[in-house]
């Protein structure tokens, strides 16, 4: 299992810091994807390419397959994740085709014509971690 799964929002940020910036080979692909998914602030977004640059394994699309792949009801914030043009191109694997667009809303997240608005700014790439 992941370790978004532990105690407390700091303690786990810090645990999975350190974990993704060690690249521990104890680590599964799909649990590392996971870890970087779970650091994305709230309010903003990052592409699946960010992702595997970041963890310099793979591809935009073997981020998308391990989000695909997660179990339900998981804590993982996949639907931050969006594609290179700022859309929702994962929104299908969201329980209804308007979910992936609800949960961005909730955080303040403006979507238009499944496109986030002002992507730019709001673009969040995982090597911010590393600051």
């Amino acid at each position: 299992m992941f370790l978004i799964q532990t105690h407390s929002f700091d303690y786990k940020y810090e645990r999975i810091k350190k974990a993704v910036l060690n690249m521990s080979e104890k680590q599964s692909y799909f649990d590392l994807v996971y870890d970087v998914t779970s650091l994305i602030p709230k309010g903003r977004v990052t592409t699946y390419g960010a992702i595997a640059d970041y963890l310099s394994l793979g591809s935009a699309r073997m981020v998308g397959w391990a989000l695909n792949q997660l179990p339900k009801n998981n804590k993982v914030p996949a639907h931050r994740v969006i594609n290179r043009k700022g859309e929702l191109s994962g929104k299908m694997m969201f329980p209804s085709p308007t979910a992936m667009q609800e949960r961005l809303e909730k955080e303040g997240i403006k979507v238009e014509n499944d496109k986030v608005i002002e992507f730019q700014k709001l673009f969040w790439h995982p090597s911010e971690i590393e600051k």
